[in-house]
């Protein structure tokens, strides 16, 4: 079943008076339960292309639809509300917030929601355990090392129970070890919760770890390859 249905996606930047086209009608079906790579080019549009999936940028022309949600057509307000229960992010640099701890960070999405504090606070360290940093659940961002603070950026996007994840050079800043470590732990977040991983990268670990490869290259789709 497909969760993210996108047509003729479009998106030209015309900030300095040359337009630069990003996106040049990308036509995509994304399935439930998928673990797939969106790689290319530095330029290529692929993060372009996930920002727009993710609801933080929009479309110059086509349609994003989420679970039948047409997100271009809801107003802010809506759309955060629409990401905050849909959508979780893993990005490059980690965006925890620095002032609070672990445990913290994971729970503030879920203050987000609505949740009292006490039910909050366990499934935010319900989720620490899971992703293997329970230990480290008191420790603000700055005690922790690269590896751990992407575990919390796991935790935190699975905080909300989205649909699907959207992971932008999650492993960019990570070594060999740690890379592998979160490769795995997203692996099993996809097997064992059913969560959808969609993956902006050019880390080839992360592409031979993928079941579906989409190469974009001048904001198209070049190739789509199924590898389940």
């Amino acid at each position: 079943m497909s969760i993210i249905q996108i047509k003729d996606l479009h998106k030209t930047y015309d900030e300095t008076g040359v337009p630069v086209h990003a996106l040049n009608g990308i036509d995509l079906l994304i399935g439930e339960g998928e673990f797939t790579a969106i790689v290319g080019p530095s330029g290529s549009g692929k993060t372009t292309l996930l920002n727009i999936i993710g609801g933080l940028d929009k479309p110059t022309r086509g349609e994003v639809n989420i679970n039948g949600t047409g997100i271009g057509r809801l107003g802010s307000r809506s759309l955060i509300d629409f990401r905050l229960h849909n959508i979780g992010f893993v990005f490059q640099a980690y965006n925890l917030i620095p002032v609070l701890t672990a445990i913290e960070n994971v729970a503030f999405i879920i203050q987000l929601q609505g949740v009292p504090k006490r039910r909050r606070q366990q499934r935010a360290m319900e989720l620490l355990d899971a992703v293997g940093i329970a230990e480290k659940a008191g420790q603000r961002p700055a005690k922790l090392s690269g590896g751990q603070q992407q575990r919390v950026a796991v935790a935190r996007a699975l905080a909300s129970e989205p649909r699907f994840i959207l992971a932008d050079e999650p492993t960019a800043n990570l070594d060999s070890a740690s890379t592998a470590e979160l490769l795995d732990l997203m692996q099993e977040m996809n097997a064992s919760r059913k969560v959808t991983f969609i993956f902006s990268t050019h880390d080839q670990r992360v592409v031979e770890k993928a079941r579906r490869v989409i190469t974009i290259e001048d904001g198209r789709v070049a190739s789509d390859e199924n590898r389940q």
